[in-house]
């Protein structure tokens, strides 16, 4: 199973995918500044058999062939340093996104849920996967809104979300049963 990020953040994601998931994780970050940043004072670790921190443009690896077809989970969180709307955010950024997935691969991004700028995102993610494979999260208090979507539409029943997020609370700890009260296909 093979995790990348496109935005670093402050690494949270990046960790816990590592070490708590065990997954191959691949984060992609523009900035040197913020890999020295997470590594020196938010504890990331150096790069071995299961971490890959590359300095690299997003929208140049979402259009390269090599990553085509071999990511299983990637998460999109492209914001510059004033945080008003994500970097990159056009259709076809997005449909090079769906290229990278395997076939049964999924998207989260981040975004701003409560700006004009959430709805225009939402319609430039669905235009490039499919109204069909566009799930959301309700925003946070704080305005931001994860949007899920899938390589391939699937529409999974409630039960069977359900015996899902009870196998992630039993696995890893995670309150998955209250996330699918505010989960919902965004079309």
């Amino acid at each position: 199973f093979h995790v990348v990020q496109l935005g670093l953040g402050a690494a949270a994601l990046t960790k816990f995918c590592r070490r708590k998931l065990r997954m191959k994780t691949t984060a992609i970050e523009l900035n040197p500044q913020v890999v020295a940043a997470c590594r020196l004072w938010f504890k990331l670790p150096r790069d071995d058999t299961r971490l890959s921190v590359i300095l690299g443009d997003a929208q140049e690896v979402v259009a390269h062939a090599h990553w085509a077809g071999q990511v299983d989970a990637l998460q999109v969180d492209l914001y510059d340093h004033e945080a008003a709307a994500p970097v990159l955010d056009s259709e076809d950024f997005y449909r090079g996104c769906r290229s990278l997935l395997t076939e049964d691969g999924c998207m989260t991004v981040n975004l701003f849920g409560r700006t004009s700028s959430f709805e225009r995102s939402c319609k430039r993610i669905a235009a490039a996967f499919g109204e069909e494979a566009v799930w959301a999260f309700k925003p946070t208090r704080e305005g931001n809104t994860v949007v899920l979507a899938l390589r391939e539409p699937q529409h999974p029943s409630r039960a069977l979300l359900s015996e899902r997020a009870e196998q992630i609370e039993a696995r890893w700890g995670l309150p998955a049963r209250k996330w699918l009260r505010v989960f919902k296909p965004a079309a």
